[in-house]
């Protein structure tokens, strides 16, 4: 139980979840005050989703969890999915982004929107929005971070640099997650823009990604790829033991994210299409077959 409890640690990422916690529930206070308690209370309820996110990243970034990730291997893959999955999937689903705009005084809130909608620099504004929230560049965003921070090279000074290791690596994983699950997740005001068959075929080529990372890590290789976790004092577990685990880790839990994921969207395409025949159907252009005669 002592290791519950000993070995937290502070992270900068701490500071910006109390912030946003704050600002939150400003937000939802000043909504409320000119909304009908049955919005206020949906909001409240979705509010429960992105404090659990909260929550769930300061385990991730302060928490012994963060300790042990610097002894073990297997364990960072475990902050890694936490951090890249499941705190945006949970922060997604709470969909705060009218509360936190609305934690921004009227006046600051009027300025900021007539600079970035009417501004010389709206055009530019509104271009890295569209890039940033477009499907393809989420879904190809999220797979390059999980394969780029992987790369030993790449990995070994993540861990060497506690800069780059919190404001590179870590910042890319929640926010390459936030836009990938922006896209499969309905986070109001926000809708998802493609089909449920595009949003499984993404959750589908994401797992096998990391299906194909796992196998280099343990079944394509017969040595440890980083130089870090070599010479960690107190480790009894062999490095590239602890590698295989690691891998073992990616494999297993990405099915505990991608399966549920998958089950609700392939139920989103049977309630839009009609059935998942239709769906497939509308897919290639083909008349969908309840509207075929015997």
């Amino acid at each position: 139980m002592s290791s519950l409890f000993s070995n937290w640690s502070f992270d900068p990422a701490v500071v910006v979840v109390g912030v946003l916690v704050v600002a939150h529930e400003v937000g939802l206070a000043r909504l409320n005050g000119r909304s009908t308690p049955a919005r206020a209370h949906r909001r409240r309820l979705r509010s429960i989703f992105f404090y659990a996110g909260m929550a769930l990243l300061v385990v991730a970034v302060a928490s012994p969890l963060d300790y042990w990730a610097g002894e073990y291997f297997y364990v960072h893959m475990i902050q890694h999915i936490v951090l890249s999955f499941y705190v945006p999937m949970l922060v997604v689903a709470g969909a705060p982004w009218l509360p936190l705009l609305f934690a921004v005084p009227v006046g600051t809130r009027r300025r900021l929107g007539r600079a970035m909608m009417l501004g010389g620099a709206a055009k530019g504004w509104h271009a890295l929005g569209r890039f940033a929230l477009d499907p393809w560049v989420a879904l190809i965003a999220l797979n390059a971070v999980m394969v780029l921070w992987h790369v030993p090279a790449a990995f070994d000074l993540a861990e060497r640099n506690q800069l780059v290791h919190v404001y590179l690596a870590h910042a890319s994983f929640l926010i390459a997650g936030t836009l990938f699950w922006l896209q499969i997740i309905p986070s109001h005001p926000a809708t998802p823009k493609m089909t449920p068959l595009w949003q499984g075929g993404a959750i589908i080529g994401t797992n096998i990604v990391m299906f194909v990372l796992a196998m280099s890590m343990s079944l394509f290789t017969s040595t440890s790829w980083y130089s870090v976790y070599d010479h960690v004092a107190g480790v009894t577990l062999s490095p590239f033991a602890d590698q295989q685990l690691g891998a073992a880790i990616l494999w297993v839990c990405g099915d505990f994210w991608a399966v549920p994921a998958l089950v609700i969207v392939i139920r989103r395409a049977i309630d839009q299409e009609g059935g998942l025949a239709d769906a497939v159907d509308r897919l290639f252009h083909r008349a969908p077959a309840t509207m075929l005669g015997d």
